[in-house]
């Protein structure tokens, strides 16, 4: 025997909830971060670049030419200044020729791969001094008489230490106002997260609350507010629990009618039975087994009936059908019978007419009609099946011109096992049959008395499921 697999239980709604939420914001607040620092490093170097080449401008001031020679007006105060902050160094270098080291910081070396250095044109780049990295500004200007002209280079460094600097204090600066904004965000959303799931948490209690009660005494799920979504969700068990009830009730009710029906026709098949054993004479013997036959057939139709109407009470599905065709077709199928007892069975009507329909229900209707006349409408009499189309519905009606019914008797032709007639055969279910199939077919089934006397039985189709 193989047992199933037990379900598996993933994620709840609020986790998964949660995090759908909440990762996106950490992915995107890692991003932002990112950038953030990218963004405030260039920044941060751009102010470097920018102090460096007024720090390697003024440098080139203070260095003056005198004929062929140089005058360096740089004060040991200015220097001081300069090179005061060892975490912050700043450098400096004079060379003439280029390279030539004449005033400062002899390791400062020259930039690679800059063949063609252009006077008074700052460069920028970075070196590694004492292993350190640093950002230099090189700015050269030539000098001398136009017979000997001379090129003076100055470097200015600073340590990349105070770019690194800036750039913390500024994404310190950035991203504490934002991981407090995340973090009021994230509340945020669980708040408003648990508050949506609380009509869940309500239908789970409504739920919860009705599972000790019977199925068919369950009332329906009221929730007077939540999201649209839980309304359709609670609206679609609401139209679960009532088939279920309508099931149940059906059920119930054919065992209450089934138990009803069959308890008489049974004790008087076990009594028959019983007055059979005992006989010796064939005669009655031959009595009494045929009574006992006829109390079975009896039974068989009344469970026939019975199922056949359990059958028709549960919801049907229509298609398109033609259902003129139908009816002649049930009509010559009944044509034997009516020979054989004596009765006229004749069909009138439209030649095609197609509605929405089932065609075993409907055939089953329209038998159960023609059964109901030939039995009792009596030998020599009429009946007449028509199918017509009046005021854009469809009307299929069984005629009769027998004795009818009285007017006091004609509101009960369609209740369960209710006769008219004391002849044997019947159960009281042909027409409650024939009312069932109409309401699945949303229609409707009426009787009138058949002038001068008989009876018309109509089932009538309304236009919302007629076709032509």
């Amino acid at each position: 025997m193989n047992t199933p697999a037990p379900a598996q239980r993933g994620l709840s709604l609020r986790r998964q909830l949660l995090l759908w939420l909440l990762l996106p914001q950490l992915v995107l607040f890692l991003v932002g971060g990112a950038l953030a620092y990218r963004i405030a490093l260039n920044y941060a170097e751009k102010a470097i670049d920018q102090s460096l080449t007024q720090s390697v401008r003024s440098l080139a001031r203070q260095v003056k030419p005198i004929g062929s020679g140089l005058l360096v007006d740089f004060p040991k105060a200015a220097q001081d200044i300069i090179e005061q902050d060892p975490k912050d160094r700043v450098s400096y270098m004079v060379s003439s020729p280029p390279g030539l080291f004449l005033l400062g910081n002899g390791k400062l070396p020259a930039p690679n791969n800059v063949p063609d250095i252009q006077p008074n044109t700052p460069l920028l780049y970075n070196a590694r001094i004492d292993h350190k990295p640093m950002r230099v500004a090189l700015l050269e200007v030539d000098y001398g008489e136009d017979k000997s002209p001379q090129r003076l280079r100055v470097q200015v460094a600073q340590s990349l230490a105070v770019q690194e600097r800036l750039t913390t204090e500024l994404i310190a600066d950035m991203l504490m106002p934002l991981l407090l904004l995340g973090a009021v965000l994230s509340m945020l959303v669980y708040g408003g997260i648990s508050r949506g799931l609380q009509p869940l948490t309500r239908l789970q209690a409504q739920l919860g609350d009705r599972h000790h009660q019977a199925l068919s005494d369950v009332s329906p799920i009221e929730l007077t507010q939540a999201p649209q979504e839980v309304h359709a969700l609670a609206a679609a068990l609401n139209q679960l629990l009532t088939t279920v009830r309508r099931s149940l009730s059906q059920e119930k009710r054919f065992l209450n009618d089934a138990a009803h029906q069959l308890r008489t026709p049974l004790a008087g098949l076990i009594s028959q039975t019983e007055l059979a054993l005992g006989e010796s004479d064939p005669a009655a013997l031959r009595e009494r087994l045929t009574k006992v036959l006829s109390g079975a057939k009896r039974s068989a139709h009344l469970v026939h009936q019975l199922l056949s109407l359990a059958r028709h009470e549960v919801e049907v599905k229509l298609q398109p059908l033609d259902v003129a065709a139908l009816a002649r077709e049930v009509a010559r199928e009944w044509t034997p019978r009516a020979l054989k007892i004596g009765v006229d069975l004749g069909f009138e009507g439209a030649d095609h007419l197609q509605v929405e329909g089932e065609p075993l229900l409907l055939r089953e209707a329209l038998s159960n009609l023609i059964d109901n006349a030939l039995t009792y409408a009596g030998t020599g009499c009429e009946v007449t099946l028509s199918v017509q189309s009046r005021d854009e519905q469809v009307l299929l009606e069984v005629a009769d011109n027998g004795p009818g019914l009285a007017d006091e008797d004609l509101p009960h032709v369609f209740e369960r096992f209710w006769r008219a007639s004391a002849l044997p055969g019947g159960c009281g279910l042909g027409l409650a049959i024939v009312a069932e199939i109409a309401l699945r077919h949303a229609g409707q089934a009426r009787v009138i008395g058949n002038l001068p006397h008989g009876l018309r039985v109509q089932l009538w189709l309304p236009a919302s499921v007629v076709l032509v």
